[in-house]
């Protein structure tokens, strides 16, 4: 299965309660902290809630 890496560009400061805690589900704790993580739903599911605070690309 292919393999995503998944950057946090933007602040989660001001952000609703649901956005923090899925970057936190994410393993996202800081500007520019990049992690890696299988291409899966539940994942992209996450990925999509909070497009705008990432940055997502194939490995």
């Amino acid at each position: 299965m292919a393999k995503l890496k998944i950057t946090q560009i933007r602040s989660r400061i001001n952000r609703p309660k649901d956005q923090k805690a899925t970057l936190d589900a994410l393993g996202l704790t800081r500007n520019h902290k990049t992690v890696e993580h299988e291409d899966t739903p539940q994942i992209m599911g996450m990925v999509n809630k909070v497009k705008h605070l990432v940055s997502v690309e194939s490995v």
